[in-house]
This record gives C-alpha cells, sequence and structure tokens, in this order.
C-alpha cells in the first residue's frame, strides 16, 4: 500500500470527496472510505442522512490505495474538510480495523468520553453479540484517537473514534462484504447504521 499526502491523494483520479453540511451539533466522518476500509462510508453517510447529521467522507476507488494516518489529514489540506471541521461542535469518526482475538470488538476511542460512552450505549441492544468498548484503557494504545492532530479531536467538542471490525461488515454466510453487487446489505450492517443514527439523533435533541 503507498503513502501519499492529503494534498496529492485529492488530486489523484478514483478519489472522491464529499462534504453535506447539515446539522451543527454532530457530523459523521469517513476519510479512509471506498475500496480502503470496506463500508465505512457507507455507514457514516447513511448514519448521517438518517439523523440529520453533518458527513465529511474521502473514498478511494481502486489501487494503489493510499492509508494516510489520521495525523497526517489535515484541514489545511482541504476547504472541505475544513469547512466541515469548523461547522460541527463534535464528530463520530468511523474506520475499520482487524485483530484477530477482537474479531467481534468495536473500538470507541476520541477525546469526546460522554459521546463515547452514549454511542456504545445506543449500539448495545441491537447488537448483543458484540463488543462495545468504551473504556480507554482498554482499548490498543494505537487505536484510542487521543493524539491531538487526529480529525475526530479537531471540532469544538471533540469526538469518538469508532473502529469497525471486519465481521461487521460482512455478510457471515459467503464472507461477502455488505452491500458488495447483489449480495444487499447485511443485518449486522444496518442494524449497526441504525444505532448509530439513533444514537447521533438523540445527541442532538438534547
Amino acid at each position: 500500500m503507498e503513502t501519499a499526502t492529503l494534498a496529492e491523494l485529492l488530486e489523484r483520479p478514483g478519489v472522491e470527496e464529499t462534504q453535506v453540511l447539515r446539522s451543527a451539533k454532530l457530523g459523521f466522518m469517513a476519510y479512509h472510505g471506498g475500496e480502503l476500509e470496506k463500508l465505512t462510508d457507507i455507514v457514516a453517510s447513511e448514519a448521517a442522512e438518517r439523523s440529520g447529521a453533518s458527513y465529511y467522507g474521502l473514498t478511494q476507488a481502486f489501487d494503489p490505495l493510499h492509508h494516510i494516518p489520521s495525523t497526517k489529514i489535515s484541514p489545511a489540506a482541504s476547504k472541505r474538510l475544513s469547512g466541515f471541521l469548523d461547522h460541527v461542535d463534535a464528530v463520530i469518526t468511523i474506520h475499520g480495523y482487524g485483530r484477530e482475538k477482537m474479531r467481534r470488538t468495536l473500538l470507541l476511542g476520541g477525546r469526546n468520553r460522554q459521546l463515547a460512552r452514549h454511542v456504545a450505549e445506543h449500539l448495545r441492544p441491537g447488537l448483543p453479540a458484540y463488543t462495545m468498548l468504551d473504556v480507554l484503557a482498554e482499548i490498543p494504545k494505537e487505536l484510542r484517537g487521543q493524539h491531538p492532530d487526529n480529525p475526530v479531536n479537531l471540532p469544538r467538542e471533540q469526538g469518538v473514534q469508532v473502529e469497525l471490525p471486519p465481521v461487521i461488515r460482512w455478510h457471515i454466510e459467503g464472507w461477502h462484504w455488505s452491500d458488495d453487487g447483489d449480495h444487499g446489505r447485511a443485518p449486522d450492517t444496518e442494524t449497526l447504521i441504525d444505532g448509530l443514527a439513533t444514537a447521533a439523533s438523540a445527541w442532538m435533541n438534547v
């Protein structure tokens, strides 16, 4: 997997940047979307649309794929990202990760711990087969989303970094990615999106 700066990535074919400004209280973000961390942009954009939250997404369509570390995703390189981060008070960022011993564990990092707990509480009832890990000390250090330059921590009230294991983005029978071709939406993916949207709506209506 090759590397590039955000400014360089935005100039490459097959890269699409999306900004939708709705609510100023909360936004969803997925900047490793498309073929890189599959389904993350779909989860974030649909949860945002259903709840009325704002959305920023960055997708890559084909090789060579570039994984830019979150700390290098700088709003200085993108007017759309900068405008999104200036617009929202807090953010829920959706990522994908893989750990063999954490196949059914969702990690909720980021510096807004109240929002992390809020999201976890809304996801648990619909996804009882998964563990919602919202205690920072129990999350692998490199996945905690605590760096001040991480975009999840740049809005006024910072945000929560949700790391999704592959299994919640798959059709378990046949091991196809959700939303891929004729396979349709995986049930767990739909429940996840619905739970995130419900959490966002509740947060914005407090």
